[in-house]
């Protein structure tokens, strides 16, 4: 549309006059054109249609009655809205919505009016503006839950056309909606509003509703597993609804098609991978679930034939061991699952006359090799289980396990596992037994299980070719070796001899396992090939269970020999840099002080053996280079060892970095463990409150609280929690006078160490007044004063201990003041020195050059020597006999040969002084003139 002005002449006025000017018409044009007139829209036109008339329509009393004026609204409202309905009309849409399926048992063709309105909203939804997504999206969430709370229409139809369409909204692309001025929301923002929705929540209510419509129960079933599997919020918001319990309770529900059972486990499993595992643990932790996971699994183990049943069965099963895992208490015992369970684990290598496995055969395709390795799994999980174990045993479990405890072959039968398959399920089964054996030893013992564990690592280090396939995670860094196999039977032998059973420790040494295991180790140490983080680790299990099958028995000491030790001398001379290489070096020390300790250690001939390897030596070095989490272990090896006379001498004649000795480096030892826990200390490192002289600020925060007798105070556990009472222990050992290599501070610090068991008693005397006081409990008499007593004999020792300390710190800098005062008079004396060579000097030059100063100095020596002399005139006598050298014109006693000392080339300038190079001849020597000195 255009408007066209024409524009009249104008009159201008100037200051001469007027003057009017006539102008041509310039036609002005205003282009008002929209896209409708130019059909460039697309789309049918949507008219806005008032919802709210029909609103009140179906509402309002006085016409609630007129069905047939509502059937007419209703159907134009359809009409008018096929492509969609707009958000901004959403309630009155709903509010229609709500108000026929009221009136639906009233009225039946209602229904039908909800299922054309359900189909439109399977359809995205119009929006006019971008912003409006933003604007209407509380009130679409809503919409959405209201779709969820329409299932309470006891129709059929109804009901599936629900589920029908939240899952078109939900996961279908939105078909071709055009419409003009609109546009529909994108799959994203439909997804995003049913997961802020109670939709989900909703749904799994409504299945207590359906029990007796099975086609609609899959419906909400294959929703939920929709739902399920895109987000992780509507699997939270399931779970609170007791979704997996609601599943799970009917999974073995009437279903001919199969469908309840598949969707149902699908429900389950997205629930395990996207919701929170010990909820879902939680909901299925009771009889009904249990029986009927147990059920499930047994139905489709049995019956199921097909690569669909297999993995079904699988899943099933994954879901049982979730619940076993999170639930140790879960009634798997109770009702019969676990029994079954061992059944089917054993079944293949324990003959088994139980009609259940009678018919049953496990093939080597993929989904039974992966039962088979869950069902190991389960055993393992079941084994947490105090009460499962008697039928674990009653199974023969641990005689199943036991049967993949041999040595490998590079052949297999025709229905027998293939040799990777075998490898991988002996592993896993060698990694079931890591956790079984220490809890069945019983069983383990039965089956000779420490006879099959070393003849399988006999096997392993023997020279028999095979080459391991490395599949899985048990068999990391074991392809074309037998390193996997190896690591396994030192884990099994480890958890083992952890147990600390006699009967399984004498039987692992009369076995031979001590000797076979140094053997091992010494080949270990001689190889010239570099350690792997694996070899590393089996190192240091080897020494664990050296450590575990010696500790505590001379006998097995005296086993472990001199090889033992020199194998623990090799490790013991680790590169302490090679702790941080992260290849476990820093645990296979530890191991190897350990093996040391528990060893070596109370055996005379082991440890004389070890002092003249030095060990001593390099067990202080390491606490010297070692992180400080390491000090605890070393130095309690070292205490021990002390108890030995020898040892001794071997401590007090270490020296480390600086030539410090071991007595030092204990006192800084001592010192920053102090300082970790907060002691008060001055600057000097003196005591600084006489009242808690060892009291750390955690304690001195926490104070002291009123326990039980059965419960360690805070002063006890301070005690085993860290070093302090070890080093004064050592102390205790060596000595607390004449060690070498203390300073002034480290006296300091040992006057603390050597009343620590006075100190610690006076603290722990402290605590029980304070508990008293607390617990208004007052002391007899005697009692009180006997503890006053001790009280003020503690801190007395405390008040002279700090006494010593600053009568040390005060004789220190006394003798730093001397030694400041005998440097400042050596400096003065070579100041001295230097004059008196300068003043020698200049006389001797001005004796040399001057004839009157050298007469001069000569009568000088002469008036000397005769008043040296005692007797007076002794030159008259007539036995003198004159010895100077007449017209002698020298001040030195002169002899047959003369030394002449000559002038220094700095102040000559050399013998070519004097050379002239351009005419070849010597310069004029020129003579320095200098006054005659009076001497």
């Amino acid at each position: 549309m255009a408007a066209l002005q024409s524009r009249q002449p104008e009159t201008f006025q100037s200051s001469g006059g007027v003057m009017n000017e006539n102008k041509s018409t310039i036609p002005v044009v205003a282009h008002v054109i929209t896209d409708e007139d130019i059909g460039a829209l697309q789309g049918s036109k949507l008219v806005a249609m008032n919802l709210n008339r029909v609103v009140k329509l179906l509402t309002d009393p006085h016409s609630s009655m007129l069905y047939d004026r509502h059937i007419n609204a209703l159907q134009r409202m359809l009409r008018h809205y096929t492509k969609g309905f707009p958000m901004k009309d959403l309630v009155q849409v709903f509010k229609i919505l709500n108000t026929c399926s009221d009136r639906v048992n009233e009225q039946p063709r209602y229904e039908q009016f909800i299922i054309d309105i359900l189909k439109i909203c399977s359809l995205p939804f119009l929006k006019e503006k971008s912003s409006d997504e933003l604007v209407f999206e509380q009130i679409v969430i809503e919409s959405v839950s209201q779709l969820g709370y329409l299932m309470r229409v006891p129709s059929v139809d109804v009901r599936k056309q629900i589920c029908e369409t939240l899952l078109s909204f939900f996961s279908e692309m939105p078909v071709s909606q055009e419409v003009q001025c609109h546009k529909p929301t994108n799959l994203q923002y439909n997804q995003r509003v049913v997961e802020n929705s109670d939709i989900s929540e909703t749904l799994v209510k409504s299945l207590a509703l359906l029990e007796h419509e099975l086609p609609v129960k899959l419906a909400v079933l294959n929703v939920l597993q929709k739902f399920s599997k895109h987000s992780a919020k509507i699997c939270d918001a399931m779970l609170r609804a007791d979704a997996a319990h609601r599943v799970c309770s009917r999974l073995m529900d009437p279903d001919p098609s199969g469908q309840l059972l598949f969707r149902s486990t699908e429900i389950l499993w997205n629930l395990l991978e996207r919701g929170d595992k010990a909820t879902l643990a939680a909901q299925l932790n009771n009889l009904t679930c249990i029986s009927q996971l147990r059920d499930a699994f047994i139905y489709q183990l049995t019956q199921g034939y097909s690569h669909y049943d297999r993995q079904l069965r699988n899943d099933l099963l994954v879901i049982a061991s979730l619940v076993a895992s999170y639930c140790p208490n879960a009634p798997f015992v109770e009702t019969g699952f676990a029994k079954q369970l061992v059944l089917f684990s054993t079944f293949q290598e324990v003959k088994s006359h139980n009609a259940l496995v009678k018919h049953l055969k496990l093939m080597t395709n993929h989904e039974d090799f992966e039962l088979k390795k869950l069902l190991f799994n389960v055993m393992v999980t079941l084994g947490n289980d105090s009460t499962a174990l008697p039928i674990l045993s009653e199974g023969h479990l641990m005689l199943a396990l036991f049967s993949f405890v041999r040595a490998n072959e590079s052949q297999s039968g025709p229905r027998e596992w293939t040799p990777a398959q075998f490898e991988e399920l002996q592993l896993h089964a060698m990694s079931s037994l890591c956790s079984l054996c220490p809890k069945m030893l019983d069983d383990y013992m039965t089956v000779q299980g420490s006879t099959r564990i070393l003849l399988l690592l006999e096997w392993c280090v023997g020279p028999e070719d095979f080459g391991g396939h490395g599949n899985s995670l048990h068999g990391i860094g074991g392809r074309g070796n037998k390193r996997a196999q190896m690591r396994y039977c030192l884990r099994v032998l480890r958890s083992v001899v952890a147990t600390g059973d006699e009967l399984a420790l004498q039987d692992l040494a009369d076995q031979g396992a001590i000797n076979q295991l140094i053997t091992i180790l010494t080949n270990a140490i001689t190889s010239n090939t570099d350690d792997d983080a694996i070899d590393v680790e089996m190192q240091a299990d080897m020494m664990l269970i050296l450590s575990c099958l010696c500790d505590g028995d001379m006998h097995r000491k005296e086993l472990f020999g001199e090889s033992g030790v020199n194998v623990c001398v090799h490790y013991l001379r680790t590169n302490p840099k090679l702790l941080n290489s992260g290849l476990g070096h820093h645990r296979l020390l530890l191991a190897a002080v350990d093996c040391v300790w528990c060893s070596i250690v109370g055996c005379y001939s082991t440890e004389d053996y070890l002092l003249e390897k030095e060990g001593i030596f390099l067990l202080i070095d390491l606490l010297e280079a070692c992180p400080k989490n390491m000090h605890n272990l070393i130095l309690g090896c070292l205490l021990d060892l002390c108890e030995n006379p020898k040892t001794i001498h071997h401590v007090l004649t270490w020296r480390g970095k600086e030539n410090s000795s071991a007595a030092h480096l204990f006192c800084e030892t001592w010192r920053g463990e102090e300082r970790d826990l907060g002691v008060k200390r001055d600057g000097n490192g003196a005591i600084a409150d006489v009242h808690k002289p060892l009291m750390g600020s955690l304690q001195d925060i926490k104070g002291v609280i009123p326990l039980p007798a059965s419960c360690l105070s805070q002063a006890i556990v301070d005690v085993s929690e860290n070093m302090r009472a070890k080093i004064y222990s050592t102390f205790c050992k060596i000595g607390f006078t004449d060690l070498p290599g203390l300073t002034v501070e480290d006296h300091i610090t040992l006057t603390v160490i050597e009343k620590y068991l006075d100190f610690k008693m006076g603290e722990v005397w402290t605590e029980i007044i304070s508990e008293l006081e607390q617990e208004q409990v007052r002391p007899t008499t005697p009692d009180l004063e006997a503890v006053e007593a001790i009280s003020r004999a503690i801190e007395n020792r405390a008040e002279i201990v700090a006494g010593t300390q600053q009568e040390l710190l005060e004789a220190q800098n006394s003798q730093d003041t001397l030694n400041e005062q005998e440097f400042y008079a050596e400096i003065r004396e070579n100041y001295r020195q230097k004059e008196k060579q300068l003043n020698d000097f200049s006389e001797y030059v001005s004796r040399t050059s001057n004839y009157q100063l050298l007469k001069a100095a000569k009568e000088r020596q002469e008036y000397s020597i005769e008043a040296s002399r005692i007797p007076k005139e002794y030159k008259k006598t007539e036995f003198f006999h004159p010895i100077d050298l007449p017209q002698l014109q020298t001040t030195t006693f002169a002899s047959k040969k003369v030394v002449v000392d000559s002038t220094p080339h700095n102040l000559t300038g050399g013998p070519l002084a004097t050379y002239n190079p351009e005419t070849g001849h010597t310069r004029e020597r020129r003579v320095l003139q200098q006054k005659a000195m009076t001497m």
